[in-house]
């Protein structure tokens, strides 16, 4: 090990360390971390306790017999649930509350949403029914309670008494459950369900709540867990979107793993979380904010019907006596943008929930694209209510004139170093590879004189990447696809099976499925077909040979990509690169290679007279150079060694 090298290791491990004295955590977060640990266990420890509570309530429901008086089981349910006696036994109700988009099935046991449908999204092969989001179990909904005598309770063990739905001028609902204590105190869960919205209010009311639980309590602590069905037919796509995903306080949005089980602890504050799905997501929204939080997101066996669940752990602010509700809000339904976005209007900036980024529009500037381009065009196409297909197809037009200078520039640029092809085999004979220096050399002789940049062709390529980007991300996240027939796709939301087996095939079912898509065969053979137009329009010799079998191989290779994505996406696609193949042919008829050819003389005539560098050009010459003369010292120093 020379000198250098062992300097660079060290250094790399002086900043390894001091980065980890840096980053190690104080003792009040140390002391912080622990509380939470601790909370967590006692949380936990509560929720063991309110099972235990509720099952001994369920026992003393089921043992009175002739030898057990009605006091003296009064008396036992007494000492389990102290001033919540009365509601620790009852019977299951249901109450049903829907506006034009949404009905609620609400349970009075634990005074929480039972069944959330969606009236006008349909389960994929249901056309009859709504959509449903969860229903029964799928979904629990809590708040653990401590009492001034130190019982612990949870919420969904208790039965609530639900009261008369009161309906405003507006035709805004508002639905109340009760939680009735033996004295006057009680709690209520109120719930607000506007006309034609999927959001609804929530809030937790109290009075005189004080006098039942412990003088310390300031804050609830909840239990949110869900299960998320699987409503699309392509399973493994779904899962790539499905996601718990949550906002700070201060606008930063992260989200749980999509392909792995993983859990995350928060500290800070936190506006909303969400329980999301490729299509649909249930968001429960603080109007002021969760703390101690901890999520986790577990990954569903493949044969189950659900593909994902999540927990989440948290605590929020409540007043005891009343003076102050506890508001939530609690989003139920499509990750559409337009309708997620316009919950951000009217709102300050720093009050913006950005719900609309549940749905993933791509890196920045791709997101930018199809914000600014892609999703108003869409929208105006589908108001005038055409077909899917049509309009993706008109779209397809539409991009292709906008990109249509840069794809013309790029033609045109092949085509210079295509007339060029014979001089550049010229210089390639006359310096043999070992004299690679000077075939550098003279060949940026040629392009200066030629006045041709070899990058020509490759920035307007560079220009259209972040379009096509931007339709990659769109389509596979566009809810209005969803349920869209179009020729032999009865769904251009997922994948258009032609083809299909059961049998497991070891490799090509991970990677390819379990089914052949046409859209996306289609897509693959015109990608070749147009590869094989492309490469007669290239330039080069024998040693582009393996490049020429690499680009017939990239059509194959994304034939396993496409294959499980939206019908829509590959036939975008298709589409695309059919337009693309009939540009090449007007390129070919526009463009003549002997014009070129002459041009390019003259310009070296008049290079040869008067020569010009262009500043590209200039760089590339000082690049060269300064190469040479660090190559040149470094065989000095191996000759002096």
């Amino acid at each position: 090990m020379d000198k250098n090298t062992f300097w660079g290791f060290f250094l790399i491990a002086a900043i390894i360390i001091a980065f980890s004295l840096f980053n190690r955590p104080s003792k009040e977060q140390l002391a912080a971390q622990q509380h939470y640990r601790d909370s967590v266990a006692y949380v936990r420890q509560m929720e063991i306790e309110a099972e235990e509570a509720a099952r001994a309530a369920e026992r003393l429901a089921q043992e009175q017999t002739g030898e057990q008086s009605a006091e003296q089981l009064a008396s036992r349910v007494k000492d389990v649930y102290g001033a919540f006696a009365g509601a620790a036994v009852g019977e299951d109700t249901l109450t049903i509350v829907e506006n034009e988009l949404l009905r609620l099935t609400f349970a009075n046991k634990g005074g929480r949403i039972l069944k959330a449908e969606l009236k006008n999204y349909k389960t994929y092969g249901d056309t009859l029914n709504p959509l449903v989001l969860f229903e029964g179990d799928e979904a629990q909904f809590a708040f653990t309670l401590v009492t001034n005598n130190n019982r612990i309770l949870s919420t969904q063990n208790l039965y609530f008494t639900p009261q008369p739905v009161q309906i405003a001028d507006d035709g805004t609902q508002t639905f109340t459950m009760r939680l009735l204590t033996d004295s006057e105190a009680y709690m209520d869960f109120v719930y607000t369900i506007l006309p034609a919205d999927y959001m609804i209010g929530f809030s937790i009311r109290s009075v005189a709540m004080e006098t039942i639980l412990a003088q310390n309590v300031t804050a609830l602590e909840m239990q949110w867990n869900q299960m998320i069905r699987q409503q699309e037919r392509g399973r493994k796509f779904e899962e790539r979107y499905a996601t718990l995903q949550y906002m700070f306080k201060g606008d930063d949005i992260e989200n749980l793993s999509e392909s792995k089980n993983d859990s995350k602890r928060v500290n800070n504050r936190l506006q909303w979380i969400a329980y999301k799905d490729q299509f649909f997501s249930t968001v429960l929204i603080a109007d002021d904010a969760f703390t101690s939080a901890q999520m986790e997101s577990v990954v569903m066996s493949k044969a189950s019907h659900y593909i994902k669940q999540y927990k989440t752990s948290a605590a929020v602010g409540f007043d005891p006596a009343g003076v102050h509700s506890t508001d939530f809000r609690i989003y139920l339904g499509p990750n559409h943008y337009n309708t997620l976005k316009a919950y951000d209007k009217g709102v300050e900036r720093d009050e913006r929930l950005h719900l609309k980024q549940l749905v993933p529009l791509g890196w920045k500037i791709v997101s930018w694209i199809n914000m600014i381009l892609v999703i108003p065009m869409f929208d105006l196409l589908t108001s005038w209510g055409l077909n899917i297909g049509i309009v993706i197809l008109i779209m397809t037009f539409v991009i292709k004139l906008i990109i249509f200078p840069f794809t013309f520039t790029s033609y045109r640029s092949s085509a210079k170093m295509r007339v060029l092809k014979p001089q550049l085999d010229e210089i390639n004979a006359k310096y043999p590879p070992e004299k690679m220096q000077e075939r550098q050399a003279a060949t940026m002789a040629l392009y200066q004189k030629a006045g041709v940049s070899p990058m020509s062709g490759c920035l307007p390529m560079l220009f259209q990447f972040p379009v096509l980007m931007a339709m990659f991300w769109f389509f596979p996240t566009a809810i209005e696809l969803r349920g869209q027939s179009f020729l032999w796709a009865d769904d251009l939301s997922t994948y258009d099976a032609i083809l299909s087996w059961d049998a497991h095939i070891p490799l090509i079912s991970a990677l390819f499925g379990n089914h052949l898509s046409l859209f996306c065969l289609l897509m693959t053979v015109t990608n070749i077909l147009y590869t094989y137009l492309n490469m007669q329009t290239q330039a080069g010799g024998q040693e582009m040979k393996f490049m020429k079998w690499m680009m017939y191989l990239m059509p194959l290779f994304f034939m396993f990509i496409f294959n499980d994505y939206a019908a829509g996406l590959s036939y975008y696609y298709l589409v695309s690169l059919l337009f693309t193949i009939l540009q090449t042919y007007i390129f070919r008829w526009a463009i003549d290679d002997k014009k070129i050819l002459r041009q390019i003389e003259q310009k070296q005539a008049k290079n040869a007279k008067n020569p010009k560098k262009s500043g590209l050009m200039a760089r590339l010459e000082k690049m060269q150079r300064e190469q040479q003369a660090m190559m040149r010292e470094q065989a000095k120093k191996q000759q002096r060694r």
